[in-house]
């Protein structure tokens, strides 16, 4: 049976802004107040998308929030219509009224963590959305992504979905930017690596003391156990405190995996020799690759300012890897150079592909922060919504999309303007024509 490692990105939503929300994420944080292109935005991801599609791969899309969120706004004691509810946020708390109409969704490594149905005890691939307790502004948005993903992945057979965690720190999930799988194949058992930043039980553990630590091992604990993953499969890894403190806000600003490689850098993890020795013990076979990145090679502050680590390494159809990196890896001279070297040494990493998506960039995110991946069989892949997958119409249709309902250019003031809750409506409700997902927005109900 064949097997395929399904990418989702997610569509960057109509109030694509940049408001600084994100504390221990640097790129959010340097670029706050700047003006944003919604629509150069989303168009950036969708060519991502329709790239990787034309490479072979298969791609599909995650729809975006409702923002502004009206609905919050209203528990916080604005009231009104919704023209006024906005209007007096803006004025009362602009800090509020940024948070309820932040696009990170576009952001899907945080959607969700996901355990194909090789792993799991009843060989159904689980699905567990992310609380993301840690900032509000992202604590908003597991219960329409939980939505979205059970409209996409709507079989009872192949497919399970649950609740998100308790909303409180000590279950603080950032979903799979701290989550990879290393497999000799996609259909095969693989290990699960859930990477945390704290112990919330245990205060006398080491944690970072400058930036928060967004992930605990409660939460990797109570996901592992709700997917049904036992001692052999599952592995948690703490990350090295010292690089959050740095600004690697999640695991996937410090390494990433995919099949039988794992690609990080030598300060990623606390306790890195043992953590390698436990991988290759419950990997299991010869066949793994270890790509460790040395400091004297690419800075933590380097693999920050360019993501060389927020890339994605994808099975291309003829099996070889390549990475998918953002263009300011390219413009980096030690992380190009450092990229052009690495193809020629004999690893399944044969190519490095590079793509624009700035827009995303200046807010914290990289390539591997817009993509959930989803490890399917031919079956489970035809009982996925495949008007969620992407195709040469879908892509057309999404195109001419942004450029009816997406602004050239959102600040603070428009963010005021009850016109743009109303335009994001109107583009949310063709989208979930377009996607076939009902009415998955409180605003639809």
């Amino acid at each position: 049976m064949k097997y395929v490692e399904a990418n989702f990105d997610g569509l960057v939503g109509p109030t694509h802004n940049y408001a600084g929300l994100s504390v221990g994420n640097v790129a959010s944080l340097n670029n706050a107040a700047a003006v944003s292109n919604p629509r150069a935005a989303v168009k950036q991801g969708l060519s991502k998308m329709k790239a990787l599609h034309d490479m072979g791969m298969t791609q599909g899309v995650l729809a975006p929030q409702e923002r502004p969120d009206v609905y919050t706004l209203r528990r916080l004691g604005f009231s009104g219509s919704d023209a006024q509810v906005i209007q007096q946020a803006a004025k009362q708390a602009p800090a509020l009224l940024m948070a309820c109409c932040s696009a990170s969704s576009m952001w899907t490594a945080n959607a969700a963590t996901v355990s194909p149905s090789a792993d799991t005890a009843d060989k159904r691939v689980h699905f567990t959305p992310a609380n993301l307790a840690n900032k509000f502004h992202r604590s908003l948005e597991p219960a329409t992504t939980g939505r979205i993903l059970q409209r996409i992945f709507d079989s009872e057979q192949h497919f399970a979905h649950h609740q998100h965690l308790p909303d409180n720190d000590l279950f603080g999930d950032e979903g799979a930017a701290n989550h990879t799988r290393l497999c000799s194949d996609y259909g095969t058992a693989g290990i699960e690596l859930f990477v945390f930043g704290k112990h919330a039980t245990d205060l006398s553990q080491p944690a970072p003391s400058k930036f928060p630590a967004r992930h605990t091992l409660e939460a990797c604990q109570a996901v592992a156990r709700l997917h049904g993953l036992n001692e052999n499969n599952a592995l948690f890894i703490q990350q090295n405190p010292d690089v959050i403190d740095q600004g690697v806000f999640h695991n996937d600003v410090i390494a990433v995996g995919n099949g039988n490689v794992l690609f990080y850098h030598e300060q990623a993890f606390a306790n890195s020799s043992l953590v390698i020795e436990e991988i290759k013990r419950k990997f299991g076979d010869s066949s793994l690759y270890l790509i460790e990145v040395k400091t004297s090679e690419v800075s933590v502050q380097e693999a920050i300012k360019s993501y060389l680590f927020n890339t994605q390494i994808i099975t291309q159809a003829n099996g070889d890897m390549a990475i998918i990196a953002p263009t300011e890896c390219q413009e980096h001279p030690a992380v190009h150079a450092y990229l052009s070297e690495l193809v020629t040494r004999g690893t399944p990493i044969k190519q490095v592909h590079y793509f624009d998506v700035k827009q995303s960039m200046q807010n914290g995110g990289g390539p591997a922060c817009l993509r959930l991946r989803v490890a399917l069989s031919e079956q489970e892949l035809a009982a996925v919504n495949q008007q969620c997958l992407m195709s040469d119409t879908l892509f057309a249709q999404l195109n001419e999309w942004a450029d009816k309902y997406y602004r050239d250019e959102l600040s603070f003031p428009d963010l005021a303007d009850p016109q743009l809750l109303i335009e994001s409506r109107e583009a949310l409700d063709a989208l979930t024509q377009h996607l076939q997902l009902g009415s998955v927005y409180q605003f639809q109900r």
